[in-house]
């Protein structure tokens, strides 16, 4: 099922973790639906940086959240983010710097070392945050 142009369901939802422990990790149709908001900005991240992006980590079940160690009000429990690379544009770092500096609405943007989280909550505060040490940090560097 395409959620848009150019990303799947299924690549929204494949779990490395789900599939090791045989966890369900199947949205329901309301979660389909704000995965289908996610992949909208996705398509636009993707034509910002003129490159296709890969898509490591979006919709988690509660149990796969919690899994891998998860928050429960984690965006990704209700289809609203992302965790992401695009290697023909850049560095993580790099690709992060270009959606902070775009116009481009979201949630949160944060940079998490080696990908990308983007998140669609309808907050959408347009918060830059790092990852460093284990914490959030306001912005990115330099």
């Amino acid at each position: 099922m395409n959620l848009s142009e150019h990303f799947t369901l299924a690549e929204f939802t494949i779990s490395q973790t789900a599939a090791r422990k045989r966890l369900d990790n199947t949205p329901g149709p309301g979660t389909i639906e704000n995965l289908k908001i996610i992949a909208g900005k996705m398509e636009r991240v993707r034509a910002l940086l003129g490159k296709p992006v890969i898509i490591n980590s979006g919709y988690r079940s509660p149990s796969v959240n919690a899994a891998i160690g998860g928050v429960a009000t984690s965006a990704h429990c209700m289809g609203y983010a992302a965790d992401f690379i695009c290697p023909a544009f850049g560095t993580p770092f790099e690709v992060a710097h270009a959606i902070a500096d775009s116009r481009l609405n979201f949630d949160q943007l944060i940079w998490e070392g080696t990908w990308v989280h983007l998140s669609v909550d309808p907050r959408m505060r347009r918060e830059v945050l790092t990852m460093q040490g284990g914490k959030y940090r306001k912005g990115l560097p330099a």
